[in-house]
């Protein structure tokens, strides 16, 4: 295969990458037809992830405006992906412009773009960093510069726990991030989840494809996302359908296949240890 000229050099061009697809999903050009393919095998056994992806992005965008509406201006985006239109420092800056991002991403490709868009931007920077390896992230130069972990901070897992394995113990380092954060600070999960929605044998289609990606996907309950908050007071509404979280209209009942997964934001309660 072709290796395009925006392509990091030692990425693998012959395993599907998660972000890739979710760039694919989104409408995005940077993935490769090993994507591609895995993607429309995904919506062949799910038809309406693409819509579940917007639908994602909806949410992050809700959780953003609800965070500085909180005072919290400072934002950890921990699998952020490729850049598309509408990343976190985005939304936040057009709210509030002394918003602070820091994004973190263990795909080569993704974190090339993230430099890439975010240029001498001062105020948001990428860590090439991977979610299971906490200090790796929180003792970061750019997290040191740019975060003030003495203050309240957003800790975004947008779509991604649903890619950490239970033996990865996603508890346990949500825990780890959440003992480094302010009192006050804030946890925003989205996890797809065939519950809630029109399709509940379809997770397990779409977990035959990730299989042959570089991040398989979990399938969990509502519970088992619900415990991936300890030590976070569940805000209202608490773990709700993706759609039905602090919705800006009421949400398209007809568009079913959106409410596939759930949506909750977390303050900072306590922690042991």
């Amino acid at each position: 295969m072709e290796r395009p000229a925006w392509a990091p050099q030692g990425i693998d061009l012959n395993v599907p990458s998660v972000s890739r697809m979710y760039d694919y999903y989104l409408g995005g050009s940077h993935n490769f037809e090993i994507d591609r393919e895995a993607a429309r095998q995904a919506i062949a056994a799910w038809p309406g992830l693409p819509k579940i992806m917007q639908t994602n992005r909806a949410f992050m965008r809700r959780a953003i405006r609800y965070a500085i509406g909180e005072g919290v201006t400072q934002f950890l985006d921990i699998g952020s992906g490729i850049p598309t239109f509408g990343n976190v420092h985005e939304v936040a800056q057009a709210v509030d412009p002394a918003s602070r991002v820091v994004y973190v991403d263990n795909d080569p490709v993704a974190v090339a773009h993230s430099r890439a868009v975010l240029g001498g931007d001062g105020t948001a920077a990428i860590v090439s960093a991977d979610f299971r390896s906490p200090q790796d992230v929180l003792e970061s130069p750019e997290v040191e510069r740019l975060l003030d972990l003495d203050k309240p901070v957003a800790l975004m897992l947008v779509a991604l726990l649903h890619f950490i394995e239970d033996k990865d113990e996603p508890v346990k380092t949500i825990a780890e991030f959440g003992r480094a954060l302010a009192p006050g600070s804030l946890l925003v999960i989205s996890h797809g989840s065939p519950e809630g929605g029109p399709k509940r044998d379809g997770g397990i289609g779409v977990q035959k494809v990730y299989s042959r990606t570089n991040s398989p996907l979990v399938i969990r309950s509502r519970e088992g996302i619900e415990r991936l908050f300890d030590g976070f007071d569940l805000v209202e509404p608490g773990l709700v359908s993706v759609p039905r979280w602090h919705p800006d209209s009421p949400p398209e009942l007809e568009d079913a296949v959106s409410f596939s997964g759930f949506a909750g934001v977390g303050r900072k309660a306590g922690f042991a240890g």
